[in-house]
């Protein structure tokens, strides 16, 4: 359970687009919510928020005077099946990049063992780089996303995850059969996580059509009705390489554009994340806009597969929702300091070639992009992203000093508008010492051994023991996962045994409501007994 802390620090965070604000502040947490702000640090603050009703009873923790706190990173595009690609493919460009890498490997997640493998390493590489929501895309295969989904819940990290939906111009080997069983998997996947985390403040589904050439038409049709059904997000790409487009125009005759292909069968919505739109033309941003979908720019995947460099000032200006993704294995890292880095590159670049400095994106607005845009883009703008009162504590504790062979030198010169540039463009996850996700301290380079739950401890203990076989590491990760999933509500072990999502099909109704709430408290009961 999240404590009642009083953090009492340098605060630095963009609320707004454009707006940076640096403050010494006093920050009062009861159990994952901000009930009080002040930006003070005096000794009349600190006793101001202990005598708050609901932190009475709160510790204290003062940041060192190299520390600062900033908004958990959001990552709203990344595949998570990549991560072993990560860092190669340089030598295609997109659509034979996905022909020659990306099927073969995300085909494999027909192994569970695998998959879990993977998934484990993903989820706590991007936490220790500071992501404390991510957008996934799965695979095609339910029980591999079922894994996922089981991993962020158990890690405490937020993630929308979607399995792809794709019947259609993609391998035999790795191609569902119709858009019946490709949204029979969908639905079993929301039933499972509906049952993970009821009230989907951790882990939620999302409809996830990999991209309009790998759909049917009556699949795009089923996605959009699905989700509209449900309430669900729906991610999926949009505009990213030319070659791409020209495929889109020639299944899809009939339709204006590219995003005239999603907005015809309602699949832009104000949940939905569309990443990429590099070559969007104006009709489709209007439209974008019109349905208050956001775009989630992914500028080092872009550079990487040559795909080019999307204006996200034009977005910006159009009133459109932006955000940064790092679209693991397109991009070569799924740390978001890079994602930043990469965006400030590509508009300096994009406005050297057309001579228009007014494209050139600031830190203030990188920060946003990276933090509270990804919020909106996510639907989850009052909850996360900066620091307000009523949000969620997710939050980076940034250590700046020469400790951890820190990457940053400091100078006593340097202002703090110095210090967070440095970090942002020299900093790795040396710097990162606490994230905290939910009002819980789940990882960092100062998260001790008494902070970890017993699980996550036995999985980092069995990726640390390179002696083990790969057939004794499978049992021993069935075993742990095992230790933890012993209640019905939890099925994901049999997902490793059989290769099955054990879950009725999810049917959207006032009695699910009753039942996702009850079992909320089921499940509090079971996690306070392990």
């Amino acid at each position: 359970m999240a404590e009642n802390i009083i953090f009492v620090g340098k605060l630095i965070h963009t609320p707004s687009l454009g707006t940076l604000e640096i403050e010494d502040a006093t920050v009062g947490v009861h159990q994952s919510k901000i009930v009080f702000l002040a930006k003070s640090v005096t000794d009349e603050t600190i006793h101001l928020a202990k005598s708050h009703h609901m932190l009475k009873n709160a510790k204290v923790q003062i940041l060192k005077p190299s520390q600062f706190f900033f908004p958990g990173f959001i990552d709203t595009h990344i595949h998570a099946p990549q991560y072993p690609n990560a860092g190669f493919g340089i030598d295609v460009p997109l659509l034979k990049w996905l022909e020659k890498y990306t099927f073969p490997l995300e085909s494999s997640f027909r192994n569970l063992d695998k998959a879990l493998e993977i998934y484990y390493r993903i989820v706590t590489r991007t936490l220790a780089y500071g992501t404390t929501f991510a957008s996934y895309f799965s695979s095609l295969h339910a029980p591999a996303s079922a894994l996922l989904a089981e991993l962020c819940f158990l890690f405490g990290q937020r993630a929308y995850i979607g399995k792809c939906n794709m019947n259609t111009l993609s391998p035999p080997h790795y191609c569902e059969k119709s858009s019946e069983s490709s949204i029979e998997a969908t639905n079993v996947l929301v039933s499972f996580m509906s049952q993970l985390d009821p009230e989907r403040k951790i882990v939620s589904p999302i409809v996830t059509p990999r991209f309009a050439p790998s759909c049917t038409k009556d699949l795009l049709q089923s996605c959009g009705k699905f989700a509209a059904t449900h309430g669900l997000p729906i991610q999926t790409h949009v505009s990213e390489n030319p070659g791409e487009i020209a495929l889109v125009r020639e299944m899809f005759p009939d339709r204006k554009s590219y995003t005239d292909v999603y907005d015809h069968y309602n699949l832009l919505t104000p949940k939905t994340i569309l990443a990429h739109g590099v070559y969007l033309e104006d009709e489709e941003i209007e439209t974008i806009y019109k349905r208050q979908s956001g775009i989630s720019h992914c500028p080092t995947s872009n550079a990487v597969l040559a795909s080019g460099m999307a204006n996200v000032r034009k977005l910006l200006n159009a009133g459109v929702k932006v955000s940064l993704g790092t679209d693991v294995s397109g991009g070569y890292t799924p740390n978001m300091l890079v994602a930043i880095r990469q965006a400030a590159l590509t508009s300096r670049s994009l406005a050297s070639v057309l001579k228009d400095p007014r494209i050139i994106l600031e830190l203030p607005e990188l920060l946003y992009l990276a933090t509270q845009g990804g919020a909106e883009v996510l639907g989850r703008g009052r909850e996360v992203g900066s620091f307000e009162e009523g949000k969620d504590w997710d939050a980076l504790v940034i250590d700046v000093s020469s400790q951890n062979n820190s990457p940053i030198d400091i100078y006593e010169h340097d202002s703090w508008e110095h210090i967070l540039s440095k970090w942002v463009f020299n900093g790795d996850d040396r710097n990162i010492a606490q994230v905290w996700v939910n009002g819980k301290l789940i990882a960092g380079t100062e998260c001790k051994i008494e902070d970890i739950s017993p699980v996550s401890l036995n999985l980092a203990s069995l990726y640390m023991d390179t002696a083990i076989s790969t057939e004794k590491k499978s049992l021993r990760l069935r075993e742990i996962l095992e230790s933890f999933t012993k209640t019905k509500l939890l099925p994901v072990t049999q997902c490793v045994n059989d290769g099955k999502v054990h879950a009725k099909p999810w049917k959207h109704t006032d009695e699910n409501e009753d039942y996702r709430k009850t079992n909320s408290v089921e499940r509090k009961r079971f996690l306070r007994s392990t």
